[in-house]
């Protein structure tokens, strides 16, 4: 059996062990917005509200809680995007 991987203390498996395989990727920033419809609004309104968020404001949908008493919760995000100054 292989010596214990020095950084881990985890015993090695091998040529490629999943920890060694790890990528680190940056999350992005994102911006929240929740809107609150009240129940009686039909899914039509509700449509056409969040498609205007997504085409004026591009705003995506993150969660979407339908309530039992016909509520609607509705989370959504955009990247915040930094301006990067240029000389």
């Amino acid at each position: 059996m292989p010596p214990d991987d020095p950084r881990t203390g985890m015993p090695r498996r091998g040529a490629a062990s999943p920890v060694d395989q790890v990528i680190m990727v940056a999350m992005a920033e994102y911006t929240y917005l929740v809107l609150s419809l009240p129940r009686g609004t039909t899914r039509d309104t509700a449509r056409q509200i969040l498609t205007e968020h997504a085409e004026r404001g591009g705003w995506e949908i993150d969660r979407l809680r339908l309530y039992p008493d016909g509520r609607r919760r509705i989370q959504l995000r955009r990247k915040v995007i930094r301006a990067v100054r240029t000389f």
